[in-house]
């Protein structure tokens, strides 16, 4: 089982030394110079253990800590510092650290901890894949049902087992990367490496070593060589996020990737083939990039030999009530707690949001209730709202048109439930009734729901 460790010091001379006395032919270990270098370093690519210094410029230790717990909460994190105090050890476990060192560093019992760690990681890991058997509605998979969504979960079950390059287009949060990893787990070579990477994460100019990696001394600072996430993904799927992103120098050499199935590492003069498989994502509208020749019209068509819309949660919301219940479990699950139920009125909360920010809006609004909430009950007043109604339509739509759209998606998502639709709205039930005929809407389902409402 491979290992990374990502090393996080203001000390170049101390990364030296650790990354040749840690690395090894299961271990990767990569270095950072600050807290903010670190961030940046997980965002393009995870890492299982974090071991930071605890006093650094800028950002201590500390807070790297409690950042990556939110950004990375699958990262452990040790913190070690030259200043034996309790307090800061107790702060520093308090916040979730599985240990302090304190330097000099003791190699031996550095060894043996991050032994220790690995062993309880691949537990959980263990553990994890047995809860998801055993309950597959708690684990991290597409929730939906949406017609369109259905229809991307048949187009994941036709490609997952060709090596087929797909790109998934939608906006941000709408889960893309879940959706390329129901490719990847549905593939021939589900057990390879499944390695994302968020293009907007690496600064451009280290882009091409994360993916390809480096020879030492190719450049300042490149002590060693490093395998690049092709060489590291190696039968397994590679996911480029925000592709749309990257320059258009970049993109010639990622199309050599994706015709010749090799690239060169930065500093090499012989290249490398790859087996692993490319899913790209982007928010970004292509074809207006291929328009602005910000986009390469070669790797476009190269990357589209599948393509997958994801619709953004605003229009499916029919699914928010399912993925609230899905949340809730996973949440209520990682605390420790019993799911909550969501009062009727929490319900009605969470169909009259917009949803800028999609799916992970959502998650993140239920995981805060869920932890907030008294009881076994979340109620409306548990359910915090980021405000962001210039998200719900273009600027270009007319004040009529986006109350059509907004009075039609409410309607779906109360599945034509009129008295629940117009107390969401905040209107009475004959104004309501004035505007599906204004509008000409139909009422969805297929059964007159007139009959039920007095029950309601």
């Amino acid at each position: 089982m491979s290992r990374s460790i990502l090393l996080v010091d203001d000390d170049s001379r101390i990364l030296t030394s650790l990354s040749q006395a840690l690395a090894g032919d299961s271990t990767e270990v990569r270095t950072a110079s600050s807290a903010e270098a670190a961030l940046a370093a997980l965002g393009a690519a995870p890492a299982d253990v974090v071991l930071s210094d605890l006093k650094m410029p800028g950002m201590d230790g500390i807070e790297l800590l409690k950042l990556v717990h939110a950004r990375a909460p699958a990262t452990d994190v040790v913190i070690m510092t030259a200043y034996e105090d309790l307090p800061t050890v107790a702060r520093a476990m308090r916040e979730g650290a599985l240990d302090f060192l304190v330097k000099p560093l003791d190699l031996h019992r550095l060894r043996r901890l991050l032994d220790r760690v690995f062993e309880d990681r691949r537990t959980r890991e263990r553990a994890r894949r047995g809860s998801d058997d055993d309950r597959p509605g708690i684990s991290e998979r597409l929730v939906g049902r949406d017609p369109r969504l259905i229809e991307i979960f048949k187009l994941v079950g036709k490609v997952a087992s060709s090596r087929t390059t797909v790109v998934v287009r939608g906006e941000s949060g709408t889960g893309k990367e879940l959706i390329a990893r129901e490719i990847h787990r549905g593939s021939p070579y589900a057990d390879e490496p499944f390695v994302a990477v968020n293009c907007t994460a690496v600064p451009e100019p280290l882009l091409e070593s994360e993916l390809f990696g480096h020879l030492r001394g190719s450049f300042t600072g490149a002590t060693r060589d490093r395998k690049g996430r092709f060489a590291l993904a190696g039968k397994g799927t590679v996911f480029l996020d925000e592709i749309g992103d990257t320059s258009p120098e970049f993109q010639g050499k990622l199309l050599r990737v994706l015709q010749e199935h090799e690239y060169y590492p930065v500093g090499a003069e012989r290249a490398e083939s790859t087996e692993a498989r490319v899913i790209a994502a982007t928010h970004r509208d292509l074809e207006r990039m291929l328009a602005a020749g910000t986009f390469r019209e070669d790797l476009y068509y190269r990357l589209r030999v599948v393509e997958m819309t994801v619709p953004p949660l605003r229009e499916r919301m029919g699914d928010v009530p399912l993925l609230a219940e899905h949340f809730i479990a996973r949440a209520a699950e990682a605390a420790g707690r019993r799911p909550p139920v969501l009062a009727p009125g929490a319900v009605d909360v969470l169909l009259g949001h917009a949803w800028p920010g999609n799916v992970r809006e959502l998650q993140n609004c239920i995981a805060r209730a869920v932890v907030t909430s008294a009881g076994d009950v979340i109620r409306p007043d548990d359910i915090e709202l980021i405000e962001r109604r210039d998200a719900e339509a273009p600027a270009d739509m007319t004040l009529a048109e986006a109350e059509r759209r907004h009075v039609e998606r409410v309607l779906e998502a109360t599945r034509g439930h009129k008295s629940r639709t117009a107390a969401i709205l905040g209107i009475s039930r004959p104004r309501l009734d004035r505007l599906i005929a204004k509008y000409d809407l139909e009422l969805p389902g297929s059964r007159d729901r007139e009959e039920t409402e007095g029950e309601a």
